[in-house]
């Protein structure tokens, strides 16, 4: 049965579809026959007890430079739909947080993927803290001095927003390294947020692994090596993506956190694991789709919808 999608997210024009996640949950689900509309997130309202949104038709194409097609602008009542994607990327700041009040409105009825409850309650760097045994040495604080001790304790550690995506912001601060204050006080005048600060895991060299669940089951990973030099990884700063095969502590961690990430509706997800630690849990926007259908010749797409459709009949 053909299903009413809607998507929720970031402007479509400017997306690479050789690797945007989202492209490729929106070209699966057009084979499968489902309908898409797409918005972005400031066009989501709430207007006299009805989630609006206003948006587009859409079509997906394999074209480079003529990747979709849209219909007539049109506004339209969420709840009319089987299910809505929120898939805009990060910051995880208010407006994030607004659309997650305001599309929790509809679900379950209208299935939000992935359950904007949870998501809102699962930040990518909070959410780990739920396992401290699979993670490295973590603290989150804003207090420079609380920062110190952390670092006098560790040495070598790394230091981030705790709310920031793509490796903005990540810097490493080793033993020798005497930038801790200065990088406090350029935080302190941006936001009044928390640092989050981990331990450095020289793991990362040989690469950070990105790991993708659907509905709390592992489907595969990628390595993200990251360039001579760099200690991110992140693909969004030149990480370069290789095969890699699940170990056994990649499976460990799947198993102790898959029943959490079904439970709470987490159907697509992807976790970073370097070394033997988990360091992120990402439920907002993951990415790494395209790079591990590639690799493993699977089709991760089908297995999302495959996940989402079940539990739609289930419903």
């Amino acid at each position: 049965m053909a299903l009413k999608i809607a998507i929720q997210m970031d402007p479509i024009g400017p997306v690479n579809i050789d690797a945007d996640s989202t492209f490729r949950i929106a070209e699966e689900a057009q084979a499968r026959g489902h309908d898409l509309f797409y918005y972005t997130p400031d066009q989501l309202s709430y207007r006299e007890g009805t989630i609006c949104a206003r948006g587009w038709p859409l079509s997906v194409r394999r074209e480079k430079g003529n990747h979709f097609t849209l219909g007539e602008m049109t506004d339209v009542d969420l709840s009319t739909f089987d299910v809505v994607w929120l898939r805009q990327d990060p910051p995880f700041d208010m407006g994030y947080i607004t659309t997650t009040h305001l599309l929790e409105r509809i679900h379950p009825k209208t299935m939000v993927v992935n359950d904007p409850f949870w998501v809102r309650n699962s930040p990518e760097k909070l959410l780990v803290l739920n396992f401290p045994d699979l993670t490295p040495p973590t603290m989150i604080a804003r207090d420079l001095a609380t920062l110190r001790e952390f670092k006098a304790k560790h040495g070598d550690i790394i230091l981030k927003p705790l709310y920031g995506n793509g490796g903005a912001g990540v810097f490493r601060l080793d033993a020798n390294d005497r930038n801790l204050a200065s990088l406090h006080e350029l935080f302190a005048g941006i936001n009044r947020e928390p640092l989050i600060a981990q331990k450095f895991l020289p793991a990362v060299s040989k690469g950070d692994k990105r790991v993708i669940l659907v509905d709390g089951e592992p489907v595969g990973a990628i390595n993200r090596v990251p360039l001579e030099g760099e200690t991110r990884s992140n693909m969004h700063v030149g990480g370069r993506a290789e095969k890699v095969a699940l170990t056994e502590r990649d499976l460990e961690i799947c198993k102790r956190i898959g029943p959490y990430l079904r439970e709470k509706g987490q159907i697509f997800v992807g976790i970073d694991v370097i070394g033997d630690w988990l360091t992120e849990i990402n439920v907002t926007s993951p990415t790494g789709i395209q790079e591990l259908e590639r690799f493993d010749g699977t089709n991760i797409a089908g297995k999302i919808w495959d996940a989402i459709e079940t539990r739609r009949a289930n419903a």
